[in-house]
């Protein structure tokens, strides 16, 4: 019986091209050496000194460089194509990380992390443009839910590596690290995988989807992109006031805030597969899933309200956890679905572009409800936001539907 289970589990990593290997590969090799972000806001405050009111201003400079990056990682990959973007994207960032170590003052890390991000994150459009080059119709949204696999699955080791590197030798550790194993990364992609024109199957993933010629005139997808930053604040929350909160309300470690997040990549390494492979054989909406993701995401900011027992960050981390398997795969999966031929890295822009301006909103909003009312209040907030994002998610799936009547 467990050898048929395991057996159905190992049959959803089947049908995938080399390329896709390859680039999950790189993806978990650059993951698991990110260990800077989840420890930022912490780095601010505790090592360096800053008030919340400041951290959530670095923090909005590191939002508004990953919004200009998103950005011109989009332009750029329907200009000169995603495999040069993503080359001089690691490159060059793994390059910039090594420096960000020695910059200690409020002014100079607002300009150097902007820098950073705006780099860095021209890599996001140009990637998720080649999953699609490299993958065929039927298996793009799990080529994209592999990929995660990977970005998980490298979280899962490295913000607990990353804790202890901190409490062997600071800090500074985290941003050697984090440089080379972009550099790395982007080695191997470079020997190993061939540039690739865009693939012949971008469309239209989907039969039934109605495909504009603006983006700007794709009302559904506008809305359905305010879904996607709702959840982005409250799932960003993770990286920024969490990990204070669990310092000051429960007094944890650096390491067991790590193992907190380790335990969020185990769980989506083991489950997300399984799950979008049901979904998409079920055929059940992409966007009837954001939503319901969307909604775990508010139930574990709810959760967030208990402050007298240390194991509700555990119950806490299961319901944002299954929110974030709802949410992400299938986000992506209908954006690129939205994008009509040659317009791909436009629509991907603008979709990494709303998670950019959610760690935006997400840093500074948490901080400043923080300082001045506490984390309850905040959670309170997080919460009834994210039940906006559900409403918002339910008129989508109704413009859908008329669409696909329409059509």
């Amino acid at each position: 019986m467990i050898q048929k289970a395991f057996q159905k589990y190992i049959n959803n990593f089947k049908g995938f091209s080399r390329e896709i290997w390859i680039l999950t590969m790189i993806t978990f090799i650059n993951r698991a050496g990110t260990m800077v972000l989840p420890f930022l806001s912490k780095y601010l405050k505790e090592d360096l000194g800053f008030s919340y009111s400041q951290v959530g201003w670095i923090m909005v400079s590191f939002g508004v460089g990953s919004m200009l990056g998103s950005w011109l990682g989009g332009k750029l990959s329907d200009k000169i194509g995603f495999y040069k973007v993503m080359i001089f994207s690691l490159l060059t960032s793994g390059l910039m990380f090594f420096g960000l170590q020695k910059i200690t003052s409020f002014e100079g890390l607002i300009v150097a992390i902007f820098l950073i991000m705006v780099v860095a994150d021209m890599f996001r459009p140009a990637m998720f443009v080649s999953l699609a080059a490299y993958s065929k119709p039927e298996n793009r949204t799990r080529s994209l839910t592999l990929v995660r696999l990977a970005i998980n699955l490298g979280f899962a080791a490295g913000p607990a590596l990353g804790g202890l590197i901190i409490m062997a030798g600071g800090y500074s550790g985290l941003f050697w690290v984090d440089g080379f194993t972009c550099i790395a990364a982007i080695l191997i992609f470079w020997l190993l995988v061939k540039e690739k024109e865009k693939s012949p199957y971008l469309d239209k993933e989907n039969p039934g989807e109605v495909l504009t010629n603006s983006v700007f005139k794709d009302t559904p997808f506008w809305l359905f992109l305010t879904t996607c930053l709702i959840t982005g604040i409250m799932f960003f929350q993770l990286f920024t006031t969490i990990p204070l909160y669990h310092k000051e309300q429960f007094d944890l470690s650096e390491f067991q805030t790590g193992l907190l997040l380790t335990f969020n990549g185990i769980l989506v390494f083991f489950l997300e597969m399984p799950l979008v492979s049901y979904i998409e054989r079920k055929k059940i909406s992409a966007v009837k899933i954001v939503t319901f993701g969307c909604l775990a995401m508010s139930l574990s900011m709810f959760l967030m309200l208990v402050n007298f027992w240390a194991g509700i960050l555990i119950i806490m981390m299961v319901f944002m956890t299954f929110g974030e398997m709802f949410a992400f795969p299938f986000s992506n999966s209908f954006a690129m679905s939205r994008a009509p031929k040659g317009h791909e890295g436009r629509y991907m822009a603008i979709f990494t572009m709303s998670y950019s301006l959610a760690h935006i909103l997400s840093a500074k909003t948490g901080m400043e409800i923080i300082e001045r009312f506490g984390y309850q209040s905040n959670w309170a907030f997080m919460g009834a936001l994210g039940l906006i994002g559900v409403f918002i998610g339910f008129i989508v799936l109704k413009l859908v539907y008329k669409e696909n009547k329409l059509s």
